[in-house]
């Protein structure tokens, strides 16, 4: 038989033989590759050392998707208070030279919104995120944060790659690029959402870009079966897929044998290994029905304003556990079927954010605490990221628009210096002022505290090496303890 349609051959035999559970993790598929013009056997998800002694191993990505207004949760700006209702004084907005489609409005507060300090660090906190204060000194804020593009689509893509156009990999995708996997039956990078559909602009937003797709994050979805095509359908019995994979293992080593150079076979014969495996590991470490009566109460799983999001955060937690290195978690929904499904609040911004606050406040004060008496937190970097934040001046009578030129974003564990704060907004909270932090740095630090330098994570594409930062990025020392 000729080696081309012997190929053939083995991928239909695959389908035929309970393959349909695993073609998804094929070459096309979207989860195994090898180049072909590799010279030995390779496994790219193989540990790789770090450029130096990591602090943190697993990065938790929590993606607010829609964009908070870091001004009515962390941001506490008594000068806006005290203006609210006037015009933007002209000085503010000094450097600005595209506003966003709402124009520019009167300075705007919420006439619900109270602030106070927590912890030993003194930091503000609003109404909105009582669970989350209490954890004050764990966090290290970054208040004087930037990006480039105020629309979603743009920004979103921005945060995940650091360029506004599709086709760059995503930060997840570096990390599994540079350090392999820790744990050789889950992936490495896993995406998880709480909605019924994939977060806006999807797979955009953890693909590999010009890197093997091998890299690319696995979403996993909600629910009790979180893998698409996992499953092993119905009609095979387990051993009878066992030995309809040990028949094709033997035919491909053997025709491996009579074809030294290439290395297809031998990634295809760990593709169905590393899917094979995953059919038994992965639904265990998202199976949350074993945790503990204390630990879902924690969560929020017995609440329906937080229950999907807690489940999504325990999974998280649980995926750290077990060495995944990279999880991203895109916040769904809070009123599914209702107008608010995510913080975008360009009008009733008061009632937005009290639903989506609510989601979320709980849960991700939970990972905080469950990671802390874990021992897992020193070990763990969680990241709380948006695309952008939202303008101190009010749209349509109670919302606000978008505002890339200072907003703030948090991280926790991992060797960052909890308890502080790093950078600022201006008085009424429109544009940072001194040292500002764009995305590149923000993915600079987080590789940094993975025992990465940015500037030694390259690949070489069309002749050109790449690296996460592009050509920009620096690492925030002061963040770091």
């Amino acid at each position: 038989m000729e080696n081309k349609s012997r190929r053939d051959f083995l991928i239909k035999a695959g389908v035929g033989l309970g393959g349909v559970a695993l073609s998804g993790f094929l070459p096309g598929g979207g989860f195994f590759y090898a180049p072909a013009e590799a010279a030995t056997p390779f496994d790219p998800l193989a540990p790789k050392q770090p450029h130096f002694p990591a602090k943190a191993k697993t990065v938790i990505w929590l993606h607010m998707d829609g964009a908070p207004s870091t001004l009515d949760l962390f941001d506490y700006k008594p000068e806006l208070v005290k203006r609210a209702g006037q015009s933007v004084p002209a000085e503010y907005t000094k450097g600005i030279k595209t506003f966003t489609q709402g124009g520019v409005g009167k300075l705007f507060v919420s006439n619900k919104r109270t602030w106070k300090q927590y912890g030993e660090s003194g930091a503000w906190f609003s109404d909105l995120v009582p669970n989350l204060a209490q954890h004050a000194d764990k966090i290290a804020f970054i208040k004087s944060s930037v990006t480039i593009g105020a629309t979603h689509d743009i920004s979103i893509l921005k945060l995940n790659t650091g360029d506004v156009n599709p086709g760059r990999p995503s930060l997840g995708a570096w990390v599994s690029y540079a350090l392999g996997s820790a744990n050789p039956d889950l992936p490495s990078y896993v995406v998880l959402y709480n909605d019924k559909q994939e977060p806006r602009a999807g797979s955009a937003n953890w693909n590999s870009g010009f890197l093997p797709a091998v890299y690319q994050g696995t979403a996993f979805r909600p629910g009790d079966s979180p893998i698409l095509h996992l499953d092993r359908p119905g009609y095979i019995a387990a051993l009878e897929q066992r030995k309809s994979l040990d028949l094709l293992k033997k035919l491909n080593e053997k025709n491996a044998a009579r074809y030294p150079d290439d290395t297809e076979l031998q990634a295809r014969i760990r593709s169905y290994e590393l899917a094979d495996r995953m059919q038994t590991s992965a639904p265990e470490a998202v199976d949350i029905s074993k945790e503990s009566e204390a630990t879902r109460e924690a969560y929020g799983l017995n609440d329906e304003a937080t229950k999907s999001y807690g489940t999504v955060l325990l999974r998280a937690r649980r995926l750290a556990e077990r060495g995944v290195r990279f999880i991203q978690v895109v916040s769904g929904p809070a009123v599914p079927e209702g107008e608010f499904r995510n913080w975008d609040a360009h009008s009733k911004l008061e009632e937005n954010h009290g639903h989506n606050a609510k989601m979320v406040d709980k849960p991700i004060a939970a990972l905080l605490a469950d990671l802390k008496e874990r021992g897992l937190l020193d070990s763990t970097l969680v990241v709380w990221t948006s695309e952008f934040g939202r303008t101190p001046w009010g749209e349509s009578g109670d919302g606000r628009d978008h505002n890339p030129w200072g907003y703030t974003q948090w991280m926790a564990g991992g060797g960052v210096k909890a308890g502080t704060t790093f950078g600022a907004t201006d008085d009424i909270g429109l544009q940072a002022v001194g040292k500002t932090v764009d995305t590149y740095d923000l993915h600079a630090t987080v590789l940094q505290q993975l025992g990465l330098d940015h500037l030694k994570v390259t690949f070489l594409n069309s002749g050109r090496s790449e690296r996460p930062t592009v050509v920009y990025g620096e690492v925030i020392k002061d963040l770091l303890a």
